[in-house]
């Protein structure tokens, strides 16, 4: 892309925060007029403000603020909002099979520290043509800067300063991080498990264009008025949504605050199981192998257990739990009897195929002389 279109989107990007801080100053002279303040001192505290955005001011400025807030893909205050342990940039990119940081290609880099100074990250972070001051600085590139710079002076005070964002800091744990602590010789290894910012985002971005889109909404449009439509419709049941301090988004970090401090998680529960409906036509004998030969499986060998150990012992206590066994048994009987006599499986005795006895015919198909 041309450096130039990226650095007159920084100069635009500067006027409009000079803009939007002019137009609260003259509200606020306004008021400061009515109540008898001087104008001149008023319109000199105005020159100062637009001053202090002009272009070269405000990068001079941003980069004497941009020390206090910090680079990250994994961001420590998602654990706890005022935790002052390090976040951490992973630059790893392997593919072991598993959806992590290290699989995303193009990283979404996240900033935290102090939401004051964020619209510093925001300019570092913003794209024009597929570039950013932020992919410069990863690359080493000046060339943006230097369009807007006044000497090699003041671009190596610029380049030095945004840069340092990028330098990850000494790793530091604090008391409300996570913490596990694995037992080794001599001591322990402490190990902090950290909030991939970074991923959720990616997640975040892929979920709002399948279910937001104007083509999303062209295909359920499509989808409820029956009509055909090149996309597939793609749904994502039984989301779930982690709230990261919704109503103060800032305090942990500049993407949390793009996500409106919300995380959606996918469900990750297996399908559930739907068994065919149908009646068991191949069935030779109930009590052969089957329904219920599956069903009584266990309770057949516990009936066993207690009539091989009680011997030839047979006491009060010895019949009674024989009989609760028993009793069993005939309930499950009945019950997958009944289940195989329900009306939809009318006649499924006259099948070819079914090669039950004529007696459990007629006892597990009841309608089957009906449908004759």
């Amino acid at each position: 892309m041309s450096y130039q279109r990226l650095a007159v989107f920084i100069e635009d990007y500067i006027a409009g925060r000079r803009q939007a801080k002019l137009d609260a100053f003259d509200k606020e002279m306004t008021k400061r007029q009515a109540a008898g303040e001087d104008e001149s001192t008023l319109l000199q505290e105005r020159r100062e403000v637009a001053l202090r955005y002009e272009t070269r001011n405000w990068l001079t400025d941003a980069v004497n603020r941009i020390g206090q807030i910090s680079s990250a893909t994994h961001v420590a205050k998602f654990a706890h909002g005022d935790s002052k342990s390090s976040s951490v940039i992973s630059e790893a990119t392997e593919n072991e099979g598993y959806l992590s940081t290290a699989t995303i290609l193009n990283q979404c880099i996240d900033f935290t520290g102090n939401a004051a100074v964020f619209d510093v990250a925001n300019l570092l972070k913003a794209e024009v043509e597929g570039d950013s001051l932020l992919a410069c600085l990863q690359r080493g590139d000046s060339s943006v800067l230097a369009e807007l710079s006044e000497d090699d002076e003041q671009l190596a005070f610029w380049m030095t300063g945004f840069t340092s964002v990028l330098i990850a800091k000494p790793p530091a744990s604090h008391k409300l991080a996570k913490q596990i602590y694995i037992p080794v010789e001599g001591g322990y290894h402490l190990l902090g498990p950290l909030f991939s910012s970074s991923l959720a985002q990616i997640l975040h971005n892929k979920l709002i264009a399948l279910r937001f889109s104007e083509e999303s909404k062209e295909i359920r449009a499509a989808y409820k008025a029956g009509t055909w439509h090149p996309k597939p419709l793609v749904k994502f049941p039984n989301l779930a949504v982690m709230d990261f301090c919704s109503a103060k988004p800032q305090t942990r970090s500049l993407l949390n605050v793009a996500r409106n401090g919300r995380v959606w998680l996918l469900s990750s529960a297996s399908p559930q199981w739907k068994t065919q409906d149908k009646p068991p036509v191949a069935l030779k004998n109930l009590f052969g192998r089957g329904p219920y030969e599956r069903a009584t499986h266990t309770l057949r060998r516990r009936l066993i257990q207690l009539l091989v150990s009680a011997g030839e012992s047979n006491n009060h206590a010895i019949r009674q739990q024989r009989d609760r066994y028993i009793d069993e048994l005939i309930d499950l009987l009945f019950n997958i009897a009944a289940d195989l006599q329900r009306r939809e499986f009318e006649g499924w005795t006259a099948d070819e195929n079914c090669q039950l006895k004529p007696h459990q015919q007629l006892w597990l198909d009841p309608w089957r002389g009906k449908k004759r």
